[in-house]
């Protein structure tokens, strides 16, 4: 006996409670189902349904192997979709978020780009600073930079993400440049979403809570701070490697910057295989690295 053979009527009895409702759901005889069912009972060495004339019920063993086979052709009808998705259209509805500059900037016009090479496909953004749980608000993909903390998500790595310290000649000539993590305590710091920052100490990762006079929750905003000399800023490569490189801002404490980290594209386990989520997660990793910014970072 094949050992799919039988899992399928075993599976729609005990839903359906009997052999006639299970044979309908299926299209199949009941003769057929009840055969099915005997001969797995039989390869199994395993009594696994109580019969009975009006209804049918699970012994413990067919309880247990219930869970199993629930599983297991899951799984086997998850990897038929994989396959035959493979050149699917995108198409439906998909319910992404993102944090607000960085969509602003990067994401939303790419999404926009692929909107266009697939029509019958619809998007929801939601651009948020706050980490929303995918599983409760139902959303398919979250674009998130910095480090992984729910593992409950497939995470696919879009871009490299790399943190300067910098500020501008102006700031450095008036403040002096800091030769310490200790003496960032005395500058002005030009703060974002986050007044913690990350370093690398001995090998370490190193957070310190830094203080200023001007903050703003926005990437853009706090590079314009720092190019006209107001303090420190500590932001990722994309919006400094130019003004690095011409000279407007000058990178600080080389040796201790933060440990790589990168931009990802999180989803739900069951969302991976999807054609709309994972034909967006592809364009997003071939045309991420092609912008500008990033050649520029590069």
């Amino acid at each position: 006996m094949n050992r799919w053979e039988g899992l399928d009527e075993f599976v729609a009895v005990a839903e359906c409670g009997q052999f006639t409702a299970a044979a309908e759901h299926l299209g199949v005889s009941s003769s057929h189902v009840s055969r099915q069912i005997a001969r797995l009972e039989e390869c199994l060495q395993a009594r696994l349904l109580y019969r009975s004339t009006r209804r049918v019920s699970l012994t413990e063993a067919g309880q247990t192997f219930l869970q199993h086979c629930r599983n297991l052709l899951d799984a086997r009808d998850e990897a038929w979709r994989a396959v035959s998705d493979l050149s699917a259209e995108p198409k439906g509805l998909l319910r992404m978020t993102c944090g607000v500059a960085y969509g602003e900037r990067f994401v939303v016009p790419l999404v926009n780009e692929f909107m266009s090479l697939h029509p019958q496909l619809s998007v929801e953004i939601q651009l948020t600073n706050r980490t929303l749980d995918l599983l409760h608000e139902g959303l398919d993909l979250a674009i998130r930079l910095g480090r992984l903390g729910d593992e409950r998500l497939v995470a696919t790595r879009l871009a490299p993400r790399e943190m300067y310290l910098c500020a501008a000649p102006a700031y450095l000539a008036r403040a002096g440049a800091p030769q310490s993590l200790a003496e960032l305590a005395r500058h002005n710091c030009l703060i974002g979403s986050s007044d913690v920052w990350t370093f690398a100490d001995d090998g370490r990762e190193q957070q310190l809570r830094v203080q200023g006079n001007w903050r703003c929750n926005s990437g853009p905003a706090v590079l314009d701070a720092a190019l006209r000399g107001f303090g420190l800023c500590q932001l990722p490569d994309y919006y400094v490697q130019e003004h690095l490189k011409n000279g407007a801002l000058l990178a600080l404490l080389e040796d201790h910057r933060p440990p790589h980290t990168a931009v990802w594209a999180l989803y739900p386990p069951q969302r991976n295989l999807s054609p709309k989520v994972r034909q967006l997660v592809d364009f997003l990793k071939l045309r991420l690295v092609e912008l500008p910014e990033y050649r520029a970072a590069g």
